[in-house]
């Protein structure tokens, strides 16, 4: 398909439209790519021709974040493209992809015969070079929360640097200097890039993390992050406040040292990052940072159907500016239930 494209001057997803008889190709667009594709011996079967019988999109996501569609930040996004797609007259098929029982290649071609377009959200298990043979197959395609180095493919994520960078900052500016961090798993990506938001506002400080300070996650609780505050509880020295990379960690956080007997923020203050619906009902209320979640479902899904349509789109790196939210975790400001400070 490349070579088609090549002779065609044209896009990739604009030969795959073409050889699919999909909408949204001008006509003499249209016979340009159809003579390269005569030129070049390519056949279009019957089955290839054949118009879909539903305007499909795929969305594409790791089989270990099937929690994803309930989950309290993924959901959010999921629902904002889920309803734009359906806005624009599309239906959205879920595909789990399961590294250990599917082949790519079959995961290639599931997609190409079944959905005009496809959305990749997160990566983990759906590595760059999955990613880059699916851009091969010339299957419209957007990122959430995920990009690759050196492709230029479009991309919807959250401003995670400037998340893990802002939230870090703000504890440094309320006068902590010894500040455990709560990591993600370094599969993915806006996780790595929210802790090197943090590294970096540290190292600004001229700080460093002592040893044990930064536990790995572990899925031994159903509560991310539980264990990591155990393991920096039970340090000699423990730390006066800590970032979470995310609410979701915040919150297994929160009861492990609610088990231990002490008291956020009095003991130790606590950040975090997303701004999930729950983070307002912890106690005391968490302070995060917002990631338009909701918003960037509704941007990749907009951005997909132009390039469906056959509209000029470039394909650019977009980040969605977020913003921090300053509540009682931090011990910034008092909640009518939270303990005066210590003396």
């Amino acid at each position: 398909m490349r070579d088609i494209a090549a002779i065609a001057e044209v896009s990739l997803s604009t030969v795959s439209l073409v050889l699919n008889d999909r909408p949204g190709i001008s006509g003499q667009t249209r016979s340009r790519v159809r003579d390269a594709a005569a030129q070049l011996g390519y056949e279009m079967s019957l089955s290839t021709a054949a118009p879909s019988s539903t305007n499909a999109i795929g969305l594409l996501i790791e089989q270990g974040s099937m929690h994803a569609l309930l989950d309290i930040f993924y959901g959010d996004v999921i629902r904002g493209f889920q309803t734009e797609a359906q806005r624009l007259g599309y239906q959205v098929l879920l595909h789990m992809y399961d590294r250990e029982t599917e082949g790519l290649d079959t995961l290639r071609a599931d997609l190409a015969e079944q959905v005009s377009g496809l959305i990749v959200a997160n990566d983990g298990d759906i590595t760059p070079q999955m990613v880059v043979q699916l851009e091969d197959a010339a299957i419209p395609l957007v990122l959430i929360e995920n990009h690759v180095e050196g492709h230029r493919l479009p991309s919807i994520l959250g401003d995670n640097f400037t998340a893990g960078y802002t939230v870090t900052r703000h504890l440094l500016s309320l006068g902590h200097s010894e500040i455990a961090v709560l990591r993600g798993p370094a599969k993915y990506s806006s996780l790595v890039d929210r802790l090197r938001g943090c590294l970096a506002a540290l190292a600004e400080a001229g700080l460093a993390l002592p040893e044990g300070w930064m536990p790995a996650p572990t899925a031994k609780h159903p509560q991310k992050g539980y264990w990591q505050m155990k393991t920096i509880l039970d340090q000699p020295h423990r730390p006066t406040a800590v970032v979470a990379i995310s609410d979701r960690t915040a919150f297994g956080a929160i009861s492990a040292v609610r088990e231990a007997g002490l008291t956020i923020p009095r003991d130790l203050a606590l950040v975090s990052i997303d701004n999930v619906a729950d983070s307002v009902y912890t106690y005391p209320a968490l302070t995060t940072y917002h990631i338009p979640k909701h918003e960037m479902g509704v941007l990749a899904m907009q951005k997909l159907h132009r390039i469906i349509e056959g509209k000029p789109e470039l394909a650019v790196k977009s980040v969605v500016y977020g913003e921090l939210i300053v509540r009682e975790s931090c011990g910034a400001c008092r909640g009518p239930g939270n303990r005066p400070e210590l003396p």
